[in-house]
């Protein structure tokens, strides 16, 4: 059919050992005037495709299962942690801790994802957030960057952000914020940061497509390294990725928001793709994130973990190896 772009590969099943990339290409610029790109493939998706997967979308679908959530008043974050440790706060907000110290990935304590609603409340409250943390954010979509939780959070934030960011968090009453590019890195308190390529895009209402870059975080604190994946689909860059970021005791990837394939499949990993995602990085343990919050696009709300689980048991993955963690429940990596 005119305007329906071709089908896009997905992650290898089997085996992971074959190159990816030559490493230049994770290297290569990725700005073309005000606009940022993915050198190593173009965004597939034009207007047309995005009216169409609106038309299509199937409204009414029975009700579904928000995430499984435990009890957690957010005290553990003022107990000094020898280790590194996360709590999964929803979709993809984690609280990381090494001794006092809090990290946060693109914190979203909001009721809303711009429109859709929050069906599961967050797993700490933000008055338990302690008065500096450190904030990566991944990218400026309204499931990731919530100006509600920038507004409330301590003033004494120090924001990580992906170029082109900052002006907007400043605007909403930021104070320390830092732009970073692909791979540049900083030491923040206890926090060693570097901001990592993934394959995703960008947009707000205000700001035109692509015009903010988008980004992982490879986050290493107390002699271990975690890597937070942010928004990514499946691309062979993976692999380079992990052999640049070993050691990693753990990846923090995103198993939902992935259907219809045919519109999803660059910009998000499927739970099959996670999967695969996860062998590529070579990484100890898989968290998974990025499901169960928001309802953003057609699969059912709780169908993730079902997939997630059934997928690494087709690859032979231990199922130790793979954690899908309760809203507020706490890993120790």
């Amino acid at each position: 059919m005119p305007g329906i772009p071709p089908p896009l590969e997905t992650g290898p099943a089997t085996p992971l050992a074959a190159a990816g990339p030559a490493a230049t290409v994770l290297d290569a610029p990725h700005r073309r005037g005000r606009r940022f790109f993915n050198p190593w493939r173009p965004f597939p998706i034009r207007p047309a495709d995005v009216l169409r997967w609106y038309l299509q979308r199937p409204w009414r679908r029975p009700p579904e299962s928000a995430a499984p959530r435990v009890a957690n008043d957010g005290t553990s974050l003022a107990a000094a942690e020898p280790g590194l440790a996360l709590t999964w706060v929803g979709h993809s907000t984690f609280a990381l801790q090494h001794g006092r110290d809090v990290l946060l990935t693109d914190p979203h304590f909001g009721p809303r994802a711009l429109v859709p609603p929050r069906h599961v409340p967050p797993g700490l409250p933000i008055a338990s957030v302690p008065a500096a943390p450190v904030a990566v954010v991944s990218h400026a979509h309204y499931d990731h960057l919530d100006r509600w939780s920038v507004r409330r959070l301590p003033a004494g934030t120090r924001w990580l952000v992906p170029l082109g960011l900052a002006p907007l968090l400043r605007r909403w009453g930021a104070r320390d914020v830092r732009e970073l590019d692909w791979w540049d890195e900083v030491e923040v308190g206890p926090w060693r940061l570097t901001c990592l390529p993934v394959q995703h895009w960008s947009r707000r209402l205000g700001q035109a497509r692509d015009t903010t870059l988008w980004c992982g975080w490879l986050v290493e604190a107390g002699g271990r390294r975690a890597l937070f994946a942010g928004d990514t689909g499946w691309f062979d860059g993976l692999a380079e990725l992990g052999r640049r970021c070993a050691p990693l005791a753990a990846a923090l990837l995103p198993v939902g928001a992935y259907e219809p394939r045919w519109f999803m499949r660059y910009q998000h990993l499927d739970p099959g793709e996670a999967v695969a995602a996860f062998r590529a990085l070579g990484a100890e343990r898989m968290v998974a994130m990025h499901w169960g919050t928001f309802v953003l696009t057609d699969e059912p709300l709780d169908e993730p973990p079902r997939a997630l689980r059934a997928a690494a048991a087709a690859a032979g993955v231990a199922g130790d190896r793979i954690a899908i963690p309760a809203v507020g429940e706490r890993i120790d990596l």
